[in-house]
């Protein structure tokens, strides 16, 4: 992700020294930004993985290793102010991780849990756009979300001890990021890095409670960084 997120800065600074270097600059789609609602679609790349707090200092550690996903969706624009839009961007993302319990002896079928998630993301969003300059409008966003576990098997009666790792169906997160709407001839291209940061907690515990899996576990949520490219 540090790459992407250096391919980012790359582009945003590409595109303002290609506006610099212009004498007679034309402007595109002069009056987009005076319409109330717009529409676009997104997609992206991710990578996720949990942010995991214990009740107490036993030792216990879960090493999260996660691989890169996707994400894709579609964006209403509700525009409030000439600075301010109201955005909902609803889509799915895909990730997977690998859970290694690194207290847990007994080999890979004991320590090891491989988490795939499909989630269905509502994300509602506050836009902060500057003035536009030229071609280009930076801006930042934020808000909450609610995500719906697609691959939850929060209703299985299995749990660890049949080596079934359960999490819930419904959660709710919040994120942050910054982007920049690139004004083309044909159409705005909107290339954005965004944190997500789960609010709750989304493990289901083992049906024992002395379970050497859950048992230590305070706080198992989603986090990740998503890079965003979209288009209206």
């Amino acid at each position: 992700m540090k790459k992407i997120f250096i391919g980012f800065i790359l582009i945003i600074f590409s595109v303002n020294n290609i506006n610099a270097q212009k004498k007679d600059i034309v402007e595109y789609h002069q009056n987009w930004d005076k319409q109330k609602i717009f529409w676009g679609y997104y997609l992206g790349v991710n990578m996720k993985d949990y942010k995991i707090t214990y009740l107490t200092d036993d030792n216990t550690f879960i090493n999260v290793t996660p691989s890169m996903g996707f994400n894709v969706g579609l964006i209403g624009d509700f525009r409030l102010h000439n600075n301010i839009s109201l955005r909902l961007e609803p889509g799915l993302s895909s990730n997977t991780k690998e859970l290694d319990f690194t207290y847990i002896s007994g080999g890979p079928q004991d320590s090891i849990r491989k988490v795939n998630a499909t989630y269905l993301r509502v994300p509602l969003l506050l836009k902060f756009n500057t003035n536009r300059y030229n071609n280009i409008r930076p801006y930042t966003i934020g808000g909450v979300s609610y995500d719906y576990n697609f691959s939850s098997n929060q209703d299985n009666p299995e749990d660890n001890s049949n080596g079934e790792f359960r999490m819930k169906k419904s959660n709710f997160s919040y994120e942050l990021g910054i982007g920049i709407d690139i004004y083309l001839p044909y159409f705005i291209f909107s290339p954005s890095i965004r944190g997500v940061f789960a609010i709750t907690d989304e493990l289901v515990r083992d049906n024992d409670p002395n379970s050497q899996w859950t048992r230590n576990v305070d706080f198992f949520g989603t986090r990740g960084v998503f890079l965003k490219l979209a288009f209206h």
